[in-house]
């Protein structure tokens, strides 16, 4: 019997994924053969061509990290994650951790939904995918790695942001028990704890959310985003939780018939293109929103 190896797995799944569900090109005539080639995984993972060859080879051991990114690049199950961690060589914590596997009932939904900016995020406010529309709007989420990825971290650590909104210490003071409330539930998370660890260290404004004793579970409010090409687009965030797998989706809409919508169907590929106008005040964006 032939031993089932983590580069065979990759090379399988690699070759079963669609790119047309990834947002690539899928045009049969400019594919030899199925499925993602090796550079466009390791794009969506965030590791290079060379490392992917590596691994589909079985000459490279990849960390948790990678692991966990080659999962959500090839929209594995959560079975299907466990299975590619224990061929890489980990064992996963029976318990007590964050769920950061993307079910496929999710994944589906921010395929259909195409035209309205959607973003996954964990029980740690930690980016896991984001569909095409929320791209075009708030930049590539592939760009982003590690910390870079998580909502509180850009908050408290970053001075670029790319969100106004009315009541910003209200969203901030959400978040922070939001979080809070995540160590109570997964205490053996070691990449929460570490999160908490290095957040609490940069002192501020987030130690001292942290110290207060608020409960709160983080929601959507009316918010505006600056984007380079349309200028400032303002939209209604709707925040909804998978409770089995303790996801949370980000949801961002506009009015119908408003500017806002115009400016959001040139983003999406609906509408004619706005010129774009003189530079935007304001400090520089990042190139993904976070905080949703």
């Amino acid at each position: 019997m032939t031993k089932l190896t983590l580069g065979a797995v990759l090379r399988a799944w690699r070759h079963r994924t669609d790119p047309a569900d990834l947002g690539l090109p899928g045009a049969e005539a400019e594919r030899r053969t199925p499925g993602l080639r090796r550079a466009e995984l390791a794009r969506l993972a965030g590791v290079s061509p060379e490392y992917v060859k590596r691994l589909e080879q079985d000459r490279a051991r990849p960390s948790i990290d990678v692991v966990r990114s080659l999962a959500r690049a090839l929209r594995a199950t959560h079975d299907e994650y466990g299975m590619l961690a224990r061929l890489a060589g980990h064992t996963l914590p029976p318990g007590g951790t964050v769920p950061r596997q993307i079910t496929e009932g999710v994944q589906r939904l921010a395929a259909r939904l195409g035209d309205v900016p959607l973003a996954v995020y964990d029980a740690t406010w930690t980016l896991l995918t984001a569909n095409r529309a929320w791209a075009a709007l708030l930049g590539d989420p592939a760009a982003l790695t590690g910390r870079d990825r998580n909502v509180l971290w850009q908050i408290f650590t970053s001075e670029n942001i790319q969100v106004r909104m009315t009541d910003w210490e209200r969203h901030e003071r959400s978040l922070v028990a939001d979080l809070r409330d995540a160590t109570h539930r997964y205490p053996d998370d070691a990449e929460l704890n570490d999160l908490v660890g290095a957040l609490l260290a940069t002192g501020g404004r987030f130690a001292r959310l942290w110290d207060q004793p608020a409960v709160a579970r983080h929601g959507g409010q009316r918010k505006t985003v600056s984007n380079p090409l349309v200028g400032d687009v303002t939209l209604d965030c709707d925040v909804l939780t998978v409770h089995d797998v303790d996801l949370r989706l980000v949801i961002l809409t506009v009015t119908p018939d408003t500017t806002d919508a115009v400016k959001l169907a040139t983003l999406t590929g609906r509408h004619q293109p706005i010129v774009p106008g003189p530079p935007l005040n304001g400090p520089a964006m990042p190139e993904v929103i976070q905080p949703p």
